[in-house]
């Protein structure tokens, strides 16, 4: 199964004093300590052919999930390498959204700053030196949005760039539809187009995370979606930091034929 999106659930159902769980790695990938210590039950996880997979690096319950009725749909921040073996078995379609690195590194860093479940994420400029080192939870940007985009020749994934979304979402839902072999009224089209808009998902409950207690997400700090823009890197990275990110960013992203957006 993917990772337990819902342990928080789990969190808040405990006696214990809330704090900031360390990384473990499993399979040499660093995931957040109540994710690894429940590995067995999810690595052996049994995917149905009709389940949908929908995978993102971050900012992009196993039990509870084997008794959902089928279609399922399921996310996950799990890196390939480490999606459980029947996803791929049992042919099943996943969706992976990739965000460019900077705006991701941005929006990763005030999300470490306001779950307090998360590891510290200290300074600004140390933060931007381990999101490039892989040592921030769920492993390397890099390897996670690229070896996805490898796959793509070998298994069933829809490649879809949060910068297309928010230029086009109509065009990127008729992605989406085209992928699933769905077919909708141009108005149910229009309709999902304004409900999945940034500022409707930011006022929803169901998406804004607002009945999780301050205690484990402390939205005072930051809001759980914050900006959902293209192009906010600028207001946090130096000039500076911009140029050592860059030279390392086309270093690791060379000859992969993955190309992002910084802006719009």
């Amino acid at each position: 199964m993917a990772a337990p999106e819902n342990y928080t659930k789990a969190l808040q159902e405990s006696q214990d004093v809330f704090h900031r769980f360390p990384l473990q790695l499993v399979h040499g990938i660093p995931l957040m300590e109540p994710i690894a210590q429940q590995w067995g039950p999810i690595e052996n996880f049994q995917a149905r052919p009709d389940d949908l997979l929908i995978s993102t690096y971050p900012k992009a319950g196993v039990q509870q999930l084997a008794n959902v009725p089928s279609p399922r749909v399921i996310k996950t921040h799990l890196p390939f390498q480490l999606v459980p073996k029947s996803f791929w078995e049992n042919r099943c379609k996943v969706i992976y959204v990739a965000r460019n690195a900077k705006d991701n590194v941005v929006s990763y860093y005030f999300f470490d700053q306001m779950n307090k479940t998360q590891p510290e994420p200290g300074p600004w400029e140390l933060y931007v030196q381990k999101f490039m080192d892989g040592k921030l939870a769920w492993g390397s940007w890099y390897d996670h949005v690229c070896r996805y985009w490898a796959e793509r020749a070998n298994h069933c994934i829809l490649y879809v760039f949060y910068e297309d979304m928010k230029e086009d979402p109509a065009r990127e839902i008729r992605r989406v539809m085209d992928f699933l072999e769905v077919e909708l009224p141009p108005q149910v089209l229009e309709k999902i187009v304004q409900q999945t808009s940034f500022q409707i998902m930011k006022e929803n409950p169901m998406a804004n995370y607002s009945s999780v207690p301050s205690t484990i997400l402390d939205q005072t700090v930051s809001p759980f979606m914050r900006k959902g823009q293209v192009g906010d890197w600028k207001n946090h990275f130096t000039v500076a930091q911009s140029k050592v990110f860059d030279a390392h960013y086309q270093r690791r992203m060379q000859g992969t034929g993955l190309h992002f957006r910084t802006q719009l």
